[in-house]
């Protein structure tokens, strides 16, 4: 897979995956109804937690085509980019509550793999990628997601430093 095509799923991994912050940013908290509607899973804890917002997975099913867009790929890449993104970061905060880790609480790898590797995933089915294709983008999205939510943090756009 070449280095442009590489770069730009990247940007759009970070794009999907930064949309519900955007969301917030733009409405405060206008429209930040759970996902999992405040309802609890058989183990007491909730099913995802009050983060995972409609408006953050709405910005990022808008936002991610568009930016797909722009950057001359296809608009179902980004929107299944942003769906299996958003579907990711459910994953992680469905296991996380079973964990017993607080919503926003740092799991290093479970907060990062499932919303990258899905989409990935996905993008496989336009793009011929081989395992470490989907291997190395997964590692540099955690980096990067690590080292960006640090950087948001320290400007005050982020709540948690991770």
């Amino acid at each position: 897979m070449d280095l442009l095509l590489s770069a730009k799923l990247l940007f759009l991994l970070l794009a999907a995956n930064g949309a519900p912050i955007l969301g917030r940013l733009l409405f405060a908290e206008r429209f930040s109804q759970p996902v999992d509607g405040n309802h609890l899973f058989s183990d007491g804890q909730p099913l995802f937690g009050p983060s995972k917002t409609w408006r953050g997975i709405v910005f990022a099913l808008l936002i991610t085509p568009l930016i797909a867009v722009l950057l001359r790929l296809p608009i179902e890449v980004g929107l299944l980019i942003a769906v299996l993104a958003m579907l990711g970061d459910l994953l992680s905060s469905f296991i996380k509550r079973r964990l017993r880790i607080a919503p926003s609480g740092m799991a290093l790898g479970l907060d990062q793999i499932p919303e990258s590797l899905l989409p990935l995933l996905g993008a496989g089915l336009y793009f011929e990628m081989d395992w470490l294709a989907f291997a190395e983008l997964a590692l540099i999205f955690l980096v990067l997601e690590l080292l960006l939510s640090r950087v948001l943090y320290w400007l005050n756009i982020r709540k948690q430093p991770y």
